[in-house]
C-alpha cells in the first residue's frame, strides 16, 4: 500500500514537471501573468493592453503589487511572465544586485514625480526648518534630489551623478530642509504630517491625487520612463513580441490620451 502511493505520488510530481517544461518551451503561450504596482500602470494593462491581447486569443491576468521589490522576483521566478512599473537604471540595478536575468521590451505611458502639499499652495512658501518626504529607494530618492536642485531647495557637490545622487552629495541646504525618507508607497499619507511630499506618479494616482494639482511635476529625463520587463530567456517569445506590439498600438495610445492625461509619452506615442 506505502508503496503504491509513493509510486502514484512520483508519477503525478513527474507528470507536473513535465507539463511546467513543456509549458516552458511552448512558442504558443497563451496565457500571459501581467504583474504591476497597482494604480495607473495595472490600468494601462487592464484599459489598454489586455483586450488588444485577448482579441488575439491570449488570457491576460493581471497581478497588482504594493511594492518595488517583488514584482520583479516573481518575474525571475516565474510566478509572472511580465511586469509594467520601473524605469531602465532600477531595473538594471536590481537585477545586477540580485543576479536576475530581466530585460525591457518597451517603454511605456509614464507618470512623474510630483511635489504635494496639503499646507502650502505654492513652494515659494517653503519655509525654513520645513519637512520634506522623499522615496526611500536609491533611484527614486536620487530623482527627487535631482529635482530639490532642479528648484533650488538644494545644491549639489561638482561632479555628482544625478542618477546616484543621495544626501551625502547635497552641499547646500539654504532652508534648512528635513529630508524624511520613507517607503515610496507610503509618501502619499505622510502628506498630513510633511509640508512637502515627492510622490511618484503611481502611487499619487492610486491615492487620489491628481498630477494636475502637484506644485511642480519632474521633467522626466529618457532613463526614467518606466517600462515592461521580461524574463531575457523570453525575449524572442511570440507572446513578448505581442505585448510589444499592443503598447505600440494605435488603440493603446487612444486610451492613454483618454485615460492617462498629464503622463509621459514614450517616443513611440509622440
Amino acid at each position: 500500500m506505502k508503496l503504491g502511493k509513493g509510486l502514484r505520488l512520483f508519477t503525478a510530481l513527474l507528470a507536473v514537471t513535465v507539463m511546467q517544461a513543456a509549458g516552458a518551451a511552448d512558442p504558443d503561450k497563451k496565457e500571459i501573468r501581467f504583474g504591476a504596482t497597482a494604480g495607473p500602470y495595472a490600468d494601462q494593462i487592464r484599459y489598454g493592453v489586455k483586450p488588444i491581447l485577448e482579441q488575439q486569443g491570449y488570457k491576460v491576468t493581471i497581478i497588482e503589487f504594493s511594492d518595488y521589490v517583488q514584482p520583479n522576483l516573481a518575474l525571475a521566478d516565474g510566478a509572472i511572465d511580465a511586469n509594467a512599473f520601473q524605469h531602465v537604471v532600477y531595473l538594471k540595478k536590481f537585477s545586477s544586485d540580485r543576479k536576475l536575468a530581466l530585460s525591457e521590451i518597451v517603454q511605456v505611458p509614464t507618470a512623474p514625480i510630483g511635489i504635494y502639499s496639503r499646507k502650502h499652495k505654492s513652494l515659494a512658501e517653503v519655509k525654513t526648518g520645513a519637512t520634506v518626504s522623499l522615496p526611500n529607494d536609491p533611484t527614486n530618492l536620487a530623482r527627487a534630489i535631482a529635482i530639490l536642485q532642479q528648484i533650488g531647495w538644494v545644491t549639489l557637490k561638482p561632479g555628482t551623478d544625478a542618477v546616484r545622487a543621495s544626501e551625502r552629495d547635497i552641499d547646500g541646504n539654504p532652508h534648512k530642509l528635513k529630508l524624511i525618507q520613507l517607503e515610496a508607497a507610503q509618501l502619499p499619507r505622510s502628506l498630513d504630517d510633511v509640508d512637502y511630499a515627492f510622490v511618484n506618479g503611481n502611487f499619487a494616482l492610486a491615492a487620489g491625487l491628481k498630477l494636475t494639482t502637484a506644485l511642480a511635476l519632474e521633467k522626466i529625463p529618457d532613463y526614467y520612463m518606466n517600462l515592461v520587463a521580461v524574463r531575457t530567456s523570453d525575449l524572442n517569445r511570440p507572446y513578448v513580441a505581442d505585448i510589444r506590439e499592443a503598447y505600440r498600438s494605435q488603440a493603446f495610445k487612444q486610451v492613454t490620451q483618454q485615460r492617462f492625461a498629464g503622463f509621459v509619452a514614450p517616443a513611440y506615442q509622440r
